[in-house]
């Protein structure tokens, strides 16, 4: 089943001072080598997204319905966003997770520590690989989620913790549903 909408409205009194980000932070323990599919969102066009409990990832197109597949210069490198679930929940504070723009929510952790680029993880029946490029906050997080939040993710003692998050290129297409396990298959 799949559920296609506009961007929520933003809640701007649900942005969180840096000092709750911190602490909230240091509460998060997500596991390191299995995990689960929290959301799955494709992305068709600016400003929409779909959920979607269930889709075929493959290595050409990455998630069906999402605008990333249209690009003339289909960089794989850059073919699913990925956040953290816990992260984003703690960032979101209440508001949506279709605010964030990922297509993947996993618990696991994400770190470039626990994650070198080039580590392959088995997500549901597909085959991922994380790629060196970075995911960096915008102007539409900071609007969507205020400055320090944007801020907390940006930071350069921060940037190996993947906070905004990973890209993963589809290595072997494979059906993934939310609540399906993520297990890292391999560290670089």
């Amino acid at each position: 089943m799949s559920q296609s909408n506009d961007l929520p409205e933003i809640e701007t009194l649900a942005h969180l001072p840096m000092t709750d980000l911190e602490e909230r932070f240091a509460a998060l323990s997500p596991p390191k080598d299995r995990g689960r599919v929290v959301h799955m969102f494709a992305r068709p066009a600016a400003w929409k997204r779909i959920g979607v409990d269930s889709a075929v990832l493959t290595p050409d197109g990455g998630m069906p319905d999402d605008r990333w597949a249209e690009i003339e210069d289909d960089d794989r490198r850059m073919q699913l966003a990925t956040i953290s679930s816990g992260v984003a929940e703690m960032i979101a504070n209440g508001q949506s997770p279709s605010l964030f723009g990922d297509n993947l929510f996993v618990d696991l952790d994400l770190s470039e520590a626990n994650l070198p680029h080039g580590s392959r993880l088995r997500i549901g029946l597909a085959t991922c690989e994380v790629t060196p490029e970075p995911h960096n906050g915008c102007l539409q997080f900071r609007d969507r989620f205020g400055a320090d939040a944007l801020r907390f993710v940006s930071r350069r003692e921060g940037r190996g913790l993947n906070l905004r998050g990973i890209y993963l290129r589809v290595v072997e297409p494979g059906r993934v549903s939310v609540g399906d396990p993520v297990e890292v298959l391999s560290r670089s």
